[in-house]
C-alpha cells in the first residue's frame, strides 16, 4: 500500500515521495528572467524535502507573461540562468519542474500588490501590452479586451511551446507541465465559455481541445521519452454551460494516448463569477475521478493542508502525488514536519548540515 513518503518512478525520474510544490508565481522578474529570488525559494522547498519541486507559471512568450514580474523561458540566456536553480534542486535530492504557460487573455495585469493601488490592467504606458485569446472576449470588464487569434498566430504561439520544451530541457528540468487551466490560453480555448470561435479551433468539443492536442503533441516531440510529461487541468469551470468533469474526463484519455504521464487536477479561473465551492480539499474529487475513469495518474491540490489529509488521497488510491502551494509558502519544511505526523521518519530527507535540528 502506498503512502505519503512511497517513493513514485513515472519513466527513468524517481521522487522521493509523493510531495511536490505546486507552481505558485512570484511576480518576481525582470524580462523573465529567475533570479536569487527565485533560487532560494525553489531551493529552499527542496531543502525542505519536497519530492518534487515545480517553477511557477513560465510564458513561452513574452505577451503570455501574467504580469510583467512573471518568469520566462522564450530566449536562450534563460536556459543558463535556470540551469544554477535546476542543479541546486538536484543537489538536495528533489526533482525540478518547470509548468511552461500562456496566459492569453488573463495577460498583461498587475502582480496582486500593485493590482491594490492600480486595478487589474497595465497600460501601455506603464508597460502593458496585446493579449490575446481564442475569441475577442475579455475576461472581466477590468481586463484587456483579447485579439482574436488568426490560424497562422495559433501555429506561432505552438512553436512557441516548443521551442520552450527544448529550453527547458536544456536548462535541466526533469519534469514539465503544459499550463492548461485557471483561464490562461488554453483553458480558454477547451471552455466554451471563452471560445466563440467557428472555424476547426471552436464550436465542437473535438475543435475546443484540438489547440491542447496540437501544443502538447509538439512539445512531446522535443521532451525526453525517459522523462515525465504532466498536463495541468482545470476540471470544472463551476458554472452552468461551462466545462465540465466530464469533460476532463474524456480530455485525460486524449491526453494519455499522446503519452502524457500524468494529470494535475485543478479548477475554475476562466470567469470571475463562479460560485466556487472553496474548501480542505475541495478539488480532491477531481483527481479521484481523473484516475478512476481515465485510467492516468494524477494529482491533487488545492487546500491540502495537513499531512494525514495528504496521506489518506495516496493511501486510498485516490491521487499518486498531492501539490501544496499555500501551505508551502507558511513552511518550506512541511514534508519534513509531515514524515513526523504520519509515522514516517525513516523517510526523513534532512540534509546533513540540518541534522540536529530534526533526528
Amino acid at each position: 500500500m502506498p503512502h505519503l513518503f512511497s517513493p513514485l518512478t513515472i519513466k527513468d525520474v524517481t521522487l522521493r515521495n509523493r510531495i511536490g510544490v505546486s507552481p505558485m508565481c512570484q511576480y518576481s522578474a525582470e524580462d523573465g528572467m529567475p533570479n536569487d529570488w527565485h533560487l532560494v525559494h525553489l531551493g529552499s522547498r527542496a531543502v525542505g524535502g519536497a519530492g518534487l519541486v515545480i517553477a511557477e507559471a513560465t510564458a513561452v512568450e513574452p505577451r503570455g507573461r501574467i504580469s510583467p514580474e512573471d518568469l520566462g523561458i522564450y530566449t536562450d540566456k534563460h536556459v543558463e540562468a535556470f540551469q544554477k536553480i535546476t542543479s541546486f534542486i538536484k543537489e538536495q535530492g528533489a526533482v525540478p519542474g518547470v509548468q511552461l504557460a500562456h496566459a492569453g487573455r488573463k495577460a498583461s495585469t498587475y502582480s496582486p500588490w500593485k493590482q491594490r493601488d492600480n486595478g487589474a490592467t497595465v497600460s501601455d504606458e506603464n508597460g502593458g501590452w496585446e493579449v490575446v485569446g481564442p475569441s475577442a472576449t475579455p475576461f472581466a470588464e477590468d481586463y484587456r479586451s483579447p485579439k482574436e487569434l488568426t490560424l497562422e498566430e495559433i501555429k506561432d504561439i505552438q512553436e512557441s511551446f516548443r521551442q520552450a520544451t527544448i529550453r527547458a530541457r536544456e536548462a535541466g528540468f526533469q519534469w514539465v507541465e503544459f499550463h492548461g487551466a485557471h483561464g490562461y490560453l488554453a483553458h480558454s480555448f477547451y471552455s466554451p465559455l471563452s471560445n466563440k470561435r467557428t472555424d476547426e479551433y471552436g464550436g465542437s468539443y473535438e475543435n475546443r481541445i484540438r489547440f491542447v492536442i496540437e501544443t502538447v503533441r509538439l512539445m512531446k516531440q522535443e521532451w525526453p521519452d525517459n522523462l515525465p510529461f504532466a498536463v495541468r487541468l482545470s476540471c470544472t469551470d463551476w458554472v452552468e454551460d461551462g466545462w465540465t468533469i466530464k469533460d476532463s474526463v474524456e480530455l485525460s484519455k486524449r491526453l494519455k494516448d499522446e503519452g502524457v504521464d500524468i494529470i494535475d487536477c485543478s479548477s475554475g479561473g476562466n470567469t470571475k463569477s463562479a460560485p466556487i465551492p472553496v474548501g480542505a480539499g475541495y478539488q480532491n474529487p477531481f483527481a479521484e475521478e481523473i484516475r478512476k475513469s481515465a485510467d492516468i495518474p494524477t494529482a491533487a491540490v488545492g487546500l491540502i493542508t495537513q499531512p494525514m489529509q495528504a496521506d489518506e488521497l495516496i493511501r486510498n488510491e485516490k491521487a499518486d502525488v498531492v501539490l501544496l502551494a499555500r501551505e508551502m509558502l507558511r513552511d518550506p519544511y512541511w514534508p519534513l514536519r509531515a514524515a513526523q505526523v504520519v509515522h514516517q521518519k525513516d523517510y526523513l530527507a534532512v540534509p546533513p548540515q540540518y541534522e540536529r535540528g530534526w533526528i
